[in-house]
Formats: C-alpha cells, structure tokens, sequence
C-alpha cells in the first residue's frame, strides 16, 4: 500500500508544470590560496519569475556550482515583485532606474519590437513575461547592479488603476483626459 501511494505522488510531481522559470545570469568564481594549494568558491545570480508580471533576483554562494545556483533560486522566489504589464507585453509608461552606478531607462514599445536590452536586463523581462520594451544601460556593466536598476525602474512602473485608485477618480477619467478638450472644441 505505501509502494503505491509513493508512485502516486510521484507521478503527481513529474507531471506538474514548475510555477517559476528561472535564468543563470552570472556565475563568479573566487579562490583562496591556503596552505594545501588552493579551495574554491562560486556565487551564482539567478533570475526567476512567472512570466505573467512576477519577477525576482537572487544571489547565492557556495563550494559546488549547483548549491549556489540552488540557494540564489531559492532566495530570488522569496524576493519576488509584482509588476504591472500593459496589455501583458509590455511596461504602462517610460522609466529611470538606478542602483550605485548602475543606471537604467525603459522605453514602451509597439507591438513586434522584441525585447531590445543588455543579457542581465534581457533575462529580467524575459522572465517577467515582457514582449516589447526598449532599454538602455548606462554606467555600469555589473550584472548584480544592472538587475537591481532594472528592478528599481519597474518598481515604479504604474498602471491606470493604481493612479485612478491613488487619485480617488475612475479608470476612465485617467485614460481619456486628453480626448476631453477636443470633444468640447468639436461641440463648440
């Protein structure tokens, strides 16, 4: 009886989809010369997100490669944000983003653009399921401080409902201001 309801849940495990995908951006190998020649380290920096407008970063460091990119995937799914897509393929509006050095602007884009983006900042939307979006870095080329630009960027992205909710107005009133002027010129 356990025999069985051990395949059971194993067969539950194989055929469930993963909830995350996840992307190696950066791996680092430090060593420290002892006595005895010379050990190894390695620090991985892993991107995760659900495609659908969640995405996280994290970092992890360990004496094998596969523990580090373990403990960075781990951290990066408890480190994860929201952020919100318009038409889900692409950001509601024009950002700047910084970290240290590293600086970051984001662009909307029309539909087809692709993402037009460096490797850290490409992994990023990638996995937070932006399509079009057209991004520049400037200052820095460290990976670790181009993701937190990146993220910093999208942090203060917002959507129509959150300025109308801020606002204490309706959707509406935010997304057709400027059609109000010229309804009431052709009236006139």
């Amino acid at each position: 009886m356990a025999e069985r309801d051990n395949r059971r849940g194993n067969r539950r495990d194989r055929d469930e989809t993963p909830e995350f995908a996840d992307r190696l951006v950066a791996i680092n190998r430090v060593s420290k010369t002892v006595k005895g020649g010379k050990r190894f380290g390695f620090a991985a920096l892993v991107v995760v997100g659900d495609q659908k407008g969640r995405v996280g970063f994290g970092k992890g460091k360990a004496k094998e490669v596969p523990e580090a990119i373990r403990k960075a995937t781990e951290q990066a799914k408890r480190k994860m944000i929201r952020v919100p897509l318009r038409e889900g393929r692409t950001v509601h509006h024009d950002g700047y983003g910084h970290h240290g050095a590293g600086k970051v602007v984001l662009r909307t884009a029309p539909e087809g653009t692709g993402i037009i983006a460096g490797g850290p900042m490409r992994a990023v939307f990638e996995m937070l399921g932006i399509k079009d979006v057209v991004s520049k870095s400037v200052g820095t080329q460290n990976p670790y401080n181009m993701i937190r630009a990146t993220l910093d960027a999208l942090q203060a992205q917002s959507s129509p409902r959150m300025v109308a909710a801020r606002r204490g107005k309706k959707v509406a009133d935010i997304l057709h201001r400027d059609d109000a002027p010229k309804a009431e010129a052709a009236e006139a």
